[in-house]
């Protein structure tokens, strides 16, 4: 509270922090079974894609309805900003080895795109001006690829 009980203006929070507020308030929806929320959360355009096993497309039964909160539970165990991407990943060990990433990208608070990769490893290189033209960065890599002992495929994502 400010002076005489009344509060203060907050400055603008970064860019890459309200981005990634955005996607945190996603999945907590999701986990709430908050569809209304959700809905005003994705562009009405929202462009997906998918990597990985056939029968593993549970976020996008989820964001069309098709399947509960309950029937896959999404666990984020890292949300990191990368640019103009939002990358979340967790996974499973007990109840079955599961391991995600999503890449959404969001812009006026609006997300507008979603790349699901399940049981893939992936690896985001960004590609920034350099002296010569572009030179591609690493800039973000599956961090459980080195604690956990699976054999899973490995994606690259170039940005």
């Amino acid at each position: 509270m400010g002076i005489h009980g009344h509060h203060l203006p907050q400055p603008p929070l970064p860019e890459s922090k309200t981005r990634r507020n955005t996607v945190r308030s996603l999945y907590k929806a999701l986990a709430r079974g908050n569809l209304n929320t959700v809905g005003q959360l994705l562009d009405q355009e929202l462009e997906w894609w998918y990597h990985g096993p056939p029968n593993c497309h549970h976020m996008m039964l989820m964001l069309t309805g098709k399947s509960k909160h309950r029937d896959y539970r999404f666990r984020p165990r890292s949300i990191t900003t990368v640019g103009e991407l939002v990358i979340v990943e967790g996974w499973e060990e007990e109840i079955m080895r599961a391991y995600w990433v999503h890449v959404w990208t969001v812009k006026d608070g609006q997300i507008t795109e979603f790349r699901e990769y399940f049981n893939t490893w992936l690896t985001v290189i960004l590609q920034v001006p350099g002296e010569d033209g572009k030179e591609n960065v690493k800039a973000w890599q599956s961090e459980p690829q080195q604690r956990l002992d699976w054999s899973l495929p490995d994606l690259v994502l170039t940005v």
